[in-house]
């Protein structure tokens, strides 16, 4: 395996739960995805296939809402607010990713080039690198 399930929490910041709620999602989106590309499922639109995403996004969002509780609940104040601000900050770049994205895959138009959708995963992987850095 490429990463252990400590590390890909250590770096990541997700708790495991939370690191196996997005690789379901992306099974199910990759099951969704496979139907309407051979044409099984021709009239599901990309805003249902992409709900997996949406629903993983939203629920581990309520997670860090509850574990961010949590965490004032027993003193650990600057850990709760690094935590929810590191965990909402990867939330929401890998949401504009998909909301651009799919915007993009539905219109089909020319005022949304790819290099617009795809730079909040850029600015998500210089986060990493330098989560990464910090945690090692």
């Amino acid at each position: 395996m490429l990463f252990s399930l400590l590390e890909l929490v250590q770096w990541l910041g997700f708790a495991q739960l939370e690191i196996f709620l997005h690789i379901w999602a992306l099974l199910v989106f990759t099951v969704l995805l496979a139907l309407k590309a051979d044409g099984f499922a021709p009239d599901m639109s990309w805003w249902n296939i992409f709900i997996p995403f949406f629903t993983a996004d939203g629920l581990s969002t309520y997670f860090t809402t509850i574990v961010t509780v949590r965490l004032f609940q027993d003193g650990e104040k600057r850990q709760a607010v690094l935590r929810l601000f590191w965990i909402l900050t990867i939330l929401s770049l890998k949401f504009v990713f998909e909301m651009l994205l799919c915007q993009k895959l539905v219109e089909q138009s020319r005022e949304l080039w790819f290099g617009l959708i795809m730079s909040p995963v850029f600015i998500l992987l210089q986060l990493l690198m330098i989560r990464a850095c910090r945690v090692n």
